[in-house]
Parts: structure tokens; sequence; C-alpha cells
């Protein structure tokens, strides 16, 4: 009984985690579409994050919107996912949680992922930040 509960507490942590990662293991050898022009909607609650929208595949590149969403744990930020060129093909990267911004590819979403996420802290406004693009 005490293995099954132990092997259940472990599952129930560790899913979380797992289901914080976008796609993986996904490349392409053209790149994903410019990005999209839009406007963040007002926090529906506070405490909620800004992750913002991307291009994710599935045959062909669509657009996955931007979201406000209640962080897994206080204090993790959301670092977006990106596509990066790598070894002639474009690699995607997923989103994940974390205490910082990790490095998501340099690219300028807005609302305060201005593209400068090295994963240290730097300055890098709160993402629920309503700068505009």
């Amino acid at each position: 009984m005490k293995l099954r509960s132990f092997i259940l507490a472990g599952f129930l942590f560790v899913m979380p985690l797992a289901t914080s990662f976008g796609q993986g293991d996904i490349s392409v050898n053209f790149a994903p579409p410019v990005l999209p022009v839009v406007e963040q909607p007002p926090c529906p609650v506070e405490g909620y994050i800004w992750t913002p929208g991307y291009w994710a595949w599935e045959g062909d590149y669509y657009w996955v919107p931007g979201v406000w969403v209640a962080p897994p744990s206080v204090g993790l930020l959301w670092t977006p996912p990106w596509w990066g060129w790598n070894n002639g093909v474009y690699a995607f990267h997923g989103g994940y949680w974390g205490p910082t911004v990790g490095f998501y590819g340099g690219i300028n979403y807005g609302y305060g992922y201005n593209g400068n996420g090295t994963g240290a802290d730097d300055g890098v406004e709160t993402p629920s930040s309503t700068t505009p693009l």
C-alpha cells in the first residue's frame, strides 16, 4: 500500500512538469511565418501570467493564440516556445515554467517578452506587463 501511494505521489509531482512543455523533437526545413501583431486582452485574474502565442507544427504551421494562465506555482514565470535554426532545419523549443524567464530565441513577443530572456535575472519585465509590441 505504501509503495502504491509513493508511486502515485511521484506521478502527481512529475505530471505537471511534463505537461508544462510544448511540442518536442519537431524540425522543419522552412521558417515559420512572421508573428502576427495581436492585442493582449486584459488580465482576467490577479496573478495570472500572459503566455504569448506561437507557431506550432502539425503537417504545416498553425497559430496557437496567447492566453492568460495561472502559473503552476507562485513565483514561476513562463518562457515562451520558439523556433531556432539548427543543423539545417528549424527546430522547435517548447515553452516551460521556471523561476526566471529563460532564453526564447531573442524573439520580441511584446507585452513583457522583449526578446532578452536569458535564464538570468537580467531586468526583463514581468511577462504580465502591458508593454505593446
